[in-house]
């Protein structure tokens, strides 16, 4: 062979490894090519899935309601007493318009500001009992967590403001302090017992699902039904007391008669002995 027929043939050699090695490459990228889009197909639901956004809470997508809850929340934040007795305000009026509508009198204003005024003592308490609750007694268990603070609820505030109630009630209206203790023992034993059928439940959902600023303004309106009770029952205790009043009094025009009878029959028997 001679020496160019040599290099010839290592040319073409040369020519047909590179044409091998660029195929080869290319067949490569495309292969990696596909299987990235492949994968990026195979990706693409759970990226989807991930990227939408999760829905707000229920509370939160209530329209108009939301929009007042979220500036009751606001205002709450940043002027707790204040909104706090505004909102007792508002809850004792409903309650007593409510409870003598349900007794079928006329109205009567002072009762009414009465109830103001006992509702506007007890906001700001109030308020400080159950954040008292909220910030204490979390357990690594929240069904213990949440079973404790319902009864301390039910066992120290329950039979608690229920005193206060009443008994501001009867001392407000001029009882004496003897009928004020009369009024608390018809009242507070009731009322307590009834009290389970409503604020355990109210406890435990606003402290298992609603955030703190907003468990008074759901406790308010289960609150609203409530107070209309309790003001019912102050009425009936005070329509028992009544009654009690008109009996003592005709106890004791009976006493009278008796007395004035028994004094006449013994001027008669005197006169008839002296004749």
């Amino acid at each position: 062979m001679s020496l160019s027929q040599f290099r010839n043939a290592a040319a073409r050699l040369q020519f047909r490894a590179l044409r091998q090695r660029t195929q080869l490459r290319a067949h490569s990228t495309s292969t990696n090519a596909n299987k990235t889009a492949e994968s990026a197909t195979t990706k693409t639901p759970t990226a989807s899935a991930t990227a939408s956004p999760s829905l707000p809470p229920i509370w939160q997508r209530l329209g108009p309601l939301t929009t007042a809850a979220n500036a009751y929340s606001r205002s709450q934040r940043k002027r707790p007493y204040t909104t706090q007795i505004a909102g007792a305000l508002v809850i004792y009026l409903f309650a007593d318009l409510s409870a003598q509508r349900i007794g079928g009198r006329e109205h009567d204003p002072k009762r009414t500001a009465r109830m103001l005024l006992i509702g506007l003592a007890a906001a700001v308490p109030y308020f400080h009992w159950f954040r008292f609750l909220s910030n204490n007694f979390n357990y690594a268990s929240k069904t213990l967590s949440i079973a404790t603070k319902v009864a301390l609820n039910q066992l120290c505030f329950t039979p608690t403001f229920s005193t206060y109630f009443f008994g501001a009630q009867a001392l407000l209206s001029g009882e004496s302090l003897e009928a004020t203790v009369q009024r608390i023992r018809d009242t507070v034993p009731t009322s307590w017992l009834n009290s389970f059928k409503v604020w355990p439940a109210t406890v435990a959902f606003s402290m298992a699902f609603l955030p703190f600023e907003f468990r008074s303004i759901f406790s308010g309106v289960v609150a609203v039904g409530w107070q209309t009770y309790l003001s019912y029952l102050n009425r009936q205790a005070e329509l028992l007391e009544e009654a009690r009043t008109l009996a003592r009094g005709a106890a004791d025009a009976e006493k009278v008669v008796v007395a004035a009878v028994q004094e006449r029959q013994e001027q008669q028997a005197t006169s008839a002995a002296a004749a």
